[in-house]
């Protein structure tokens, strides 16, 4: 009996790391209604695996170990990550905005979560080559039904990537036709040193075409990203007017954030004023 239950238990090891491979990613819950076994069963499997060095657990499931700078996971494994930090930022990033502006929403999961907070704000032409970003208006529009002052949304088109974003000659075409007000950006790290960077190298293509699109460039990242740096960097932090994240950013990269940055908005958190608005 012991050994026919460890053979039962490689195999489905096997399938889980295939399946986290093939995915870039996967969640717990997932797993369970997949291989129909329990939910400690599948956490046993996934330590079992991370010890093998062959994944990395992440909240709520797992992801691939390959190298830092290449590695993009999939959106369904991002989308666990820090969410209350991910919704802190989007309600204060939204903030921003003002009824009927341009403005263009990246891909990520922290974008996705403020594209719901965008809803409704009347009468804004978004953009974006995310095709959940664009699903969430859509989304609202099929429920609701046509209402006067809903978002106009356009789609680059392109090629889609595994966290859902479209990339690539037709994509940076489409954008550089565009003029945008803000620009909201998620990434995959950011740091003094190389900026902002993303492990996909026609990603960083796309992302460069939409900042050079924008008049003002917002990114949008929980405290996790500082320090994480990408295969390809795609901008500059002195690129960047606002970035918008929360209370985990430790105290020396606020000072560092401050040294390139406009303006540093963290969610929950009063501003403080600048130099200009303090000597008045």
């Amino acid at each position: 009996m012991s050994e026919n239950q460890n053979l039962l238990a490689e195999q489905r090891r096997t399938l889980i790391l295939d399946e986290v491979r093939r995915r870039g990613g996967v969640r717990v819950n997932e797993l369970t209604r997949k291989l129909g076994v329990s939910d400690m069963t599948v956490r046993r499997d996934l330590d079992a695996l991370a010890r093998q060095g062959v994944l990395e657990k992440v909240h709520g499931g797992a992801v691939p170990v390959v190298e830092a700078s290449t590695h993009e996971p999939g959106f369904e494994a991002k989308s666990g990550l820090e969410l209350s930090a991910k919704e802190d930022i989007a309600r204060a990033a939204a903030e921003l905005v003002s009824p009927g502006a341009a403005i263009a929403l990246s891909g990520g999961t922290t974008t996705f979560a403020l594209a719901h907070r965008l809803l409704d704000v009347p009468d804004l032409t978004v953009v974006t080559n995310s095709v959940r970003v664009a699903d969430v208006f859509h989304a609202a529009q099929r429920t609701s039904g046509p209402r006067q002052g809903a978002a106009t949304v356009v789609l680059t088109g392109g090629v889609r990537t595994p966290s859902d974003s479209l990339v690539g000659p037709v994509a940076d075409q489409a954008i550089a036709t565009l003029h945008f007000d803000l620009l909201f950006l998620g990434v995959h790290g950011i740091s003094a040193e190389a900026g902002l960077s993303t492990p996909n190298l026609a990603e960083a293509e796309t992302n460069r075409r939409l900042v050079q699109s924008a008049r003002r460039v917002v990114v949008v990242a929980d405290h996790t990203k500082w320090g994480t740096v990408g295969l390809s960097s795609f901008a500059s932090l002195d690129q960047v007017d606002t970035l918008v994240t929360d209370s985990g950013l430790p105290e020396g990269a606020r000072a560092e954030v401050a040294e390139h940055l406009r303006r540093l908005v963290v969610a929950g958190e009063p501003e403080e004023p600048d130099d200009e608005s303090a000597a008045t």
